[in-house]
């Protein structure tokens, strides 16, 4: 049956009145046009969590009513417009379709709308499109993909990108297809728009970045203290200077503090709008995880705290039992797949998340895998010992060179800080072995934080916290496993720093008082390498040093670039996360000043040991050659032969860092054929420039910076920054809660020093050890509070995205390209099986170890797309992500 003509004209009228553009049929007719391109466009609308803002879905569709809609608008790449300075011609508007009657769910998603673009055919192919929202709330643009362009099938245009109402913008909002080029590559009419896309997020400089500012820019490590609030909340500025060296972080442009200029004012403690530009926040899924992992942690601090009231030691363990006390009872949740099915129904990923049907006890912290299967094998030397290479710190212990071990530190400042430790001190424990056949040997290892330590302990133990420099000796057993020979604790001279260590050196013993004082031994080189793993390892290593790369990639590399589309997943939730840990970790005053021992001096320190950063020394095999526990030999694989072949870390990340370097030298391999094309690539080069003196600005002149001319150069130095970002991330992380949720295991503080013979606590210590050793290490505040921070960082969300995956699979049109990454994922997944396997072996004593649980922090996860989350103990997301 016909329409009259008169009602669709009136029909067109009132549409294009109130709805801003013209009514468009079916088939996305409007009128008549040469060719008719159908464009699916996927968004999220602005949401509070889980939910979707009603009331900003409620004022876009008033907007649409009065001509204020969402229009796309194409980009030719093969047809310049003289008249707009040589750029890709423009198709007409398009607007997108039924905004007002498509129907949005209360729970936060995507939904998809339609949009029809006129487009002539000699205008050639679209490469780019403008969009502009003209509403009053910003939306999620997650793709737009093009059907119907003669010669090809579909055009698609990831864009995961936030977009605000065009009048916070000075620019259009440019998003570019799926294809890559090279700068010299880059049609001629996409050209203005490559270049004015990066002059965009660079910023002027100036001003306070407010949500909907796309600024990359750098600034000191300035915004940590708060003088305005007391003297005590002052810290020491970190970067721009040779005696607190530093890497740059995102800048924000707040205004200075009050009482010092060169500080950076802070926003209130509950805030969670730190600027970062808003891609780089969490997603809604991952931001409903966080918010819940805090509310759960939070009642499981307060509980234990509320309770302690009425206890007689307040603040106190008075005994192990009473640290089990926080994973047991209580009421275990169900678990089981009728609970699960139950939970995959609800709609909000907080409640969902709170939910828990894991098998964790209600209001209790879930039990650590470090006491799992045995409550006390975290006492035994072998267990002690073994963490140092299948832990979460396993990368410091190192092979020992010349005994006695010996300092770097200035004999004329610090004196002499060599070790006291003697062969006769060692040699009863080897195993019928002396000290000069097993340094031969390389049966030696040490785990050194003398150096590291020693400069800062009069300082640190000025406070609460009474702590050591440690260093620990191991001896390598014929079964592949270490064994502690002595722990050297030690102190600066009473007199004096200049007049050198005063040092004591302790030795096994199981038995009695000397057992106790060995059990406390451990503790305190526990402490240490707590400190040095959460400041160094951890912090320093992974999430300070790879936020300069993430803004030099945005500032200097266009979204075009292949290096921009090989590095950008390892880059997810970096920055949002750093500036979170700004505002309430490792800011004055913060969570990590108050857990772990070296205080308000810990990111001084770690400002310190910055300055012995190499970008280089941070590739695997370059780190395991430099720390001695591996030796070149090329009739090995990965051309090494480790010195402790059962070392669970070094050989599954061998294995890791082998599949990544794989995959990014044929990757590198289809854009620079040759050195020559990475020498002349002006975007590559102005990225390394930059970087290399500002981002990393405070070690510039460092002689083994990479010189970026050969795609040797490209190759390895992208390597490095993804093994950073997710593989050695994963290895140092994700470990903290199932190795050190059990405060005892892995103490953080020390409050007092060894008991001396005759005194109150040596009696302690004989007759009541467990409160002897309790009152020594973290208190119970401290010990919930940090429990609570690492149990939300060991966490994988719901949204994870791991090593070998891609959450898009059109992120590039080239088939090489998309072959390569293929290939990587299939070798991740066969480094899935070979873990296993020797997980498995029961030869290989140090996989699982006394306490029975198996090394799986640097298992890939790849094979898995079920989106399992919580504390796993294993996966390698492809980010620094928590």
């Amino acid at each position: 049956m016909g329409s009259c003509p008169t009602a669709q004209m009136f029909k067109r009228k009132v549409m294009k009145t109130f709805c801003g553009h013209p009514e468009t049929d079916a088939k996305g007719d409007v009128g008549e046009m040469k060719m008719k391109i159908k464009g699916t466009v996927v968004l999220m609308k602005k949401n509070v969590l889980d939910l979707t803002d009603v009331k900003a879905s409620v004022l876009d569709r008033f907007h649409e009513c009065f001509g204020k809609g969402v229009s796309l608008q194409l980009v030719s790449a093969t047809h310049t417009d003289p008249a707009k300075g040589f750029g890709g011609k423009l198709g007409k508007p398009a607007f997108l379709e039924k905004w007002i009657t498509t129907i949005t769910s209360l729970t936060a998603g995507e939904t998809v709308f339609s949009a029809t673009f006129d487009w002539d055919e000699s205008m050639g192919v679209p490469g780019a499109f403008i969009i502009k929202n003209h509403h009053h709330s910003q939306f999620y643009l997650r793709s737009v993909t093009l059907e119907g362009v003669p010669g090809h099938d579909r055009i698609h245009f990831i864009c995961d990108s936030w977009v605000y109402p065009q009048h916070r913008y000075k620019y259009n909002r440019v998003f570019f297809s799926s294809k890559t080029y090279l700068p010299h590559q880059t049609p001629e009419p996409l050209r203005k728009y490559r270049e004015e896309e990066l002059e965009n997020l660079r910023g002027n400089g100036k001003g306070i970045l407010k949500e909907w500012d796309r600024v990359y820019d750098y600034a000191y490590y300035n915004d940590l203290g708060n003088p305005d609030k007391n003297p005590e909340y002052a810290r020491t500025v970190l970067g721009g200077t040779q005696e607190y060296p530093y890497p740059r972080r995102g800048k924000t442009g707040r205004k200075p503090t009050k009482k010092d200029p060169n500080s950076e004012s802070r926003l209130p403690l509950l805030s969670l709008n730190v600027y970062v530009p808003r891609d780089e926040q969490f997603s809604q899924v991952k931001f409903s995880d966080f918010l819940a992992y805090a509310v759960k942690s939070l009642v499981q601090v307060l509980i234990p705290e509320i309770g302690s009231i009425c206890d007689k030691t307040i603040n106190e363990f008075d005994s192990f039992q009473d640290v089990l006390n926080l994973y047991e009872g209580g009421v275990k949740l169900p678990n089981g797949p009728t609970l699960k099915q139950l939970k995959d129904c609800i709609p909000w990923e907080m409640i969902r998340e709170l939910i828990r049907n894991d098998g964790e006890r209600f209001l209790k912290f879930p039990v650590p895998s470090v006491i799992k299967e045995n409550k006390t094998a975290w006492r035994t030397d072998e267990e002690f010992a073994r963490e140092m290479l299948a832990g979460v710190n396993p990368v410091i212990i190192s092979c020992l060179r010349e005994f006695p071990p010996a300092s770097n530190l200035d004999p004329k400042v610090y004196g002499n800080q060599n070790s006291s430790i003697t062969k006769e001190q060692i040699e009863k424990n080897m195993n019928g072995l002396t000290v000069d056949y097993a340094l031969r040997c390389k049966k030696l290892f040490i785990l050194n934080h003398h150096d590291a330590l020693m400069p800062y302990l009069t300082r640190i133990n000025s406070t609460s916290t009474k702590t050591y420099a440690s260093r620990t000796l191991l001896l390598l057993q014929d079964d592949g496993t270490l064994k502690p020979l002595a722990i050297e604790l030690s102190l600066p001279h009473p007199q004096g720093e200049h007049h050198g260590a005063v040092s004591k050196v302790f030795t096994p013993a199981e038995d009695g008082v000397e057992g106790s004082i060995w059990q406390l031994a451990k503790a305190y080189a526990a402490v240490s390498d707590s400190g040095f793993h959460q400041l160094i390892s951890h912090w320093l290593n992974t999430h300070a040093v790879i936020e300069p790369f993430i803004i030099a990639t945005h500032r200097q590399l266009s979204a075009l670039h292949p290096i921009y589309k090989l590095l950008h997943p390892h880059f997810r939730d970096t920055m949002y996360i750093n500036a979170l840990a700004r505002h309430i970790l490792i800011n004055a005053g913060g969570v990590l000043e108050r857990t772990v021992f070296p205080g308000k001096y810990a990111l001084e320190m770690s400002a310190v040991l910055y300055k012995n950063w190499n970008f280089i020394e941070q590739a695997l095999p370059n780190d395991l050659l430099k720390r001695g526990v591996a030796v070149e030999d090329l009739r090995c694989p990965h051309g090494l032969r480790l010195l402790i072949e059962d070392y669970p870390y070094a050989v599954d990340g061998l294995e890791i860092w082998a599949a990544i370097e794989t995959w990014v030298s044929e990757y590198c391999s289809i854009y620079y054929p040759a050195d020559q094309v990475v020498e002349d690539d002006p975007e590559l080069q102005s990225w390394w420039t930059e970087l290399r003196n500002v981002g990393h600005g405070d070690l510039k002149d460092e002689p083994w910076w990479p010189e970026m001319n050969t795609r040797a150069d490209l190759v390895k130095s992208c390597t490095i920054i993804i093994w950073l970002a997710s593989a050695f991330h994963a290895a140092v992380n994700f470990g903290q809660y199932p190795y050190a949720g059990y405060l005892p295991n892995r103490p953080t503080v020390s409050r007092r020093f060894m008991p001396e013979p005759g005194t109150p606590e040596y009696a302690e210590l004989a007759s009541d050890f467990e409160k002897a050793f309790l009152k020594t290490i973290t208190a119970q505040f401290q010990t919930l509070l940090g429990v609570s921070l690492i149990e939300i960082l060991s966490r994988h969300s719901t949204d994870e995205v791991y090593l070998g995956q891609t959450d898009n699979p059109n992120w590039t049109t080239d088939d090489e390209a998309l072959a390569a990454f293929e290939r990587f994922g299939n070798e991740l997944v066969k480094i899935e099986n070979r873990i296993m396997d020797r997980n498995n072996d029961s030869r290989l004593k140090n996989r699982v170890g006394p306490v029975r649980m198996p090394y799986t922090l640097l298992y890939p996860n790849t094979s898995d797309y079920t989106k399992e989350c919580g504390l796993t103990g294993k996966g390698i997301p492809n980010s620094i992500s928590i």
